[in-house]
């Protein structure tokens, strides 16, 4: 019986996929990484130099409107589906599972490390943290804010809230969505000191003193890489600092135990 696996390959760059991860791989005939919820630290071809097998990039539209295709191949081949850090954390991939039992198609997994439980290191509890929260990337005139109110809800009972921030690849900017255009922008990865602004511009429209220059933040940038960088600071702060490269991820912590200060 053929299976579709899907292995997670943890946070870091190639080295960081399990043993049991591994093994698998070297028995499918196909290799599918999801390409635009996460990203890793190296490109495909350290993946393909690990595994000696040829690595399909699959992108949001592979994944969400050509799933199918993908599907019907794991009925006579052994599939993997890679996934940067751990295979649910995001929740299009457990569609995708769902879809192929649906069609008999045999699933196995391979859990890894994700942003979801490395976030403890920045010293918070993650028992503690609430609903996380998504901030995209504002554009001219889309500004969603609705993570304005998750945090609030959040911060109401005492609980920390992950922010985890927008990444853009392969995408098609609005003006070109609105034209019928399907030209694709160059990746973009929301920053820690341009979310920390974004937050601040809603918080001036808002006024509930909510995410003001003086609330406290933590910075958690490439979790897993070896130039990791955790920082405390405030949103003020923050957003006049230059953290690197991605992946950022911020927190905005609620109450604190005398452990986590």
């Amino acid at each position: 019986e053929m299976v579709l696996h899907f292995i997670g390959l943890g946070l870091g760059d190639e080295k960081d996929v399990t043993v049991r991860g591994l093994e698998t791989i070297k028995k499918c005939e196909a290799l599918y990484l999801e390409h635009y919820t996460s990203v890793l630290a190296v490109g495909k071809e350290e993946l393909e130099k690990l595994y000696g097998k040829k690595v399909i990039l699959a992108d949001r539209e592979m994944c969400e409107d050509h799933a199918n295709s993908i599907l019907e191949e794991a009925r006579t081949k052994e599939i993997a589906f890679l996934v940067v850090g751990s295979p649910f954390a995001a929740t299009t991939h457990m569609d995708l599972m769902t879809r192929a039992q649906k069609m008999g198609v045999q699933t196995s997994v391979c859990h890894n490390a994700s942003i979801m439980n490395s976030v403890a290191a920045c010293g918070l509890q993650l028992y503690s943290f609430g609903s996380t929260v998504s901030v995209c990337l504002f554009e001219e005139k889309w500004r969603p804010a609705s993570f304005y109110e998750k945090i609030g809800q959040n911060k109401a009972l005492g609980l920390h809230s992950m922010c985890l921030l927008d990444i853009k690849i392969k995408e098609v900017s609005y003006a070109n969505l609105m034209k019928g255009v399907k030209t694709y922008e160059k990746p973009r990865f929301l920053t820690v000191s341009k979310a920390c602004q974004q937050m601040m511009e809603v918080e001036a429209e808002k006024k509930a003193g909510l995410l003001t220059p003086s609330t406290k933040a933590i910075a958690v940038c490439r979790v897993g890489y070896p130039n990791q960088l955790i920082a405390s600071g405030t949103l003020g702060e923050f957003a006049k600092m230059d953290f690197g490269p991605p992946l950022h991820t911020l927190v905005i912590p609620g109450e604190m135990h005398v452990l986590e200060r």
